[in-house]
C-alpha cells in the first residue's frame, strides 16, 4: 500500500515474541484510511508497532493518535495537575529536573512489568510513546506478549484462573508512587479499583491474553489474602519465568505504539545522569476488557 508521497510502507516483523517496524511513512503528513488500515492489521498482528526517523509536535503525535480512538487524558500527577493544562492528553515521561522541578513524571522508576491504567474501568487500548531526548545507553522498554503467556499457562494454572477477577490497584502509579488524594493502606476489599477478568478476549484478533496489570496491591476477587497471593504470585512466576519479549532501543524520533490489551511493558535501568524526556499518549477503548 501507498502512502500520502507515493511510496510503498514496509511492514517488518522483529522476530521475538511481538513487535514489527513500519518504515515508509511520514506521520506528520496525511495518511490515506487504506494506508492507516495497514498499520492497524499490522498493530493487531504484532501488537508493538516502531515508526523510526519522525519529527513530531504535540499536535502531530496527538492527531496520529487520535486515529486509533479517542484520546485519554493524562494520569493523575502526584499533584493533581496536568504538566501542560493546554495538552492534558499528552503525558510527560522524563527524569529531567529544571531549578528543583520534574518536567514529567516517572524519572528514572518504572522498573517492574505493568498494563497502564489498568486501575480504571475502561483502561487505554493503545499508548504511543515519542523520544525526543533519549540516553545513548540504558532506559530501554521492554515489552511482554500476554498472549504468548496465556498460551503457555501450565493446564492447571489456566483452570484454576478460569472466570477469575482481579482488582486493580487505583492508589498508586507504576513507580509505586502514592497519586494525589489517596490514602497510605486499604484492605483488599476497599482499595479503590477496577475489577477485570484474568483472561480477556482481545476485540479484534480474537486471541485469549492474560490480563494482570500490576502486581503490588493487586487481589483475586473472593479469595482470602493469603489464596490471592499465592495465586498472583505463581502467574507472575509465570511471566518471569519465559521469555516473550521484545526490547526497544530508542533512537531519537521513535515512535512506539503498543497494544496495551495484551502486553505488558517496563523501562530497563537508567543511569540518574542521563536524560530521557518523553510524550505519550493513550487511546481510550471502546469497551471494558471482556471475559474469555
Amino acid at each position: 500500500m501507498e502512502n500520502s508521497q507515493g511510496r510503498a510502507i514496509t511492514v517488518t516483523p522483529t522476530g521475538a515474541a511481538l513487535g514489527a517496524d513500519i518504515s515508509g511513512v511520514d506521520l506528520k503528513s496525511d495518511i490515506s484510511d487504506d494506508v492507516f488500515n495497514e498499520i492497524l492489521d499490522a498493530w493487531h498482528r504484532y501488537s508493538v508497532l516502531r515508526f523510526r526517523g519522525q519529527h513530531l509536535d504535540d499536535d502531530s503525535l496527538a492527531a496520529f493518535s487520535r486515529r486509533f480512538g479517542e484520546l485519554d487524558m493524562a494520569p493523575i500527577t502526584r499533584t493533581g495537575r496536568p504538566y501542560n493544562p493546554d495538552r492534558p492528553e499528552i503525558a510527560v515521561v522524563s527524569n529531567i529536573v529544571v531549578e528543583g522541578k520534574a518536567v514529567g513524571s516517572l524519572g528514572n522508576s518504572e522498573l517492574v512489568w505493568h498494563q497502564d491504567m489498568s486501575y480504571k474501568d475502561l483502561p487505554p487500548k493503545a499508548s504511543l510513546l515519542y523520544g525526543i531526548e533519549v540516553p545513548e545507553r540504558g532506559g530501554e522498554t521492554m515489552f511482554y506478549s500476554l498472549y504468548a503467556a496465556y498460551e503457555a499457562l501450565p493446564k492447571d494454572l489456566a483452570e484454576r484462573i478460569e472466570g477469575l477477577t482481579c482488582k486493580h490497584d487505583a492508589t498508586r502509579n507504576s513507580a509505586g508512587q502514592l497519586r494525589h488524594g489517596f490514602d497510605e493502606s486499604y484492605t483488599n476489599e476497599d482499595r479503590p479499583g477496577a475489577v477485570h477478568p484474568l483472561v480477556v478476549r482481545h476485540p479484534s484478533s480474537g486471541r485469549k491474553a492474560l490480563y494482570l496489570g500490576r502486581r503490588p496491591n493487586a487481589w483475586v476477587v473472593g479469595l482470602s489474602n493469603k489464596a490471592s497471593d499465592e495465586l498472583l504470585d505463581a502467574l507472575w512466576a509465570h511471566i518471569e519465568h519465559n521469555d516473550f519479549t521484545w526490547t526497544q532501543q530508542w533512537q531519537p524520533g521513535d515512535l512506539v505504539v503498543w497494544d496495551n490489551r495484551c502486553t505488558l511493558h517496563r523501562r530497563n535501568q537508567l543511569e540518574p545522569t542521563l536524560r530521557r524526556l518523553m510524550h505519550r499518549t493513550q487511546v481510550r477503548d471502546e469497551a471494558r476488557p471482556v471475559a474469555a
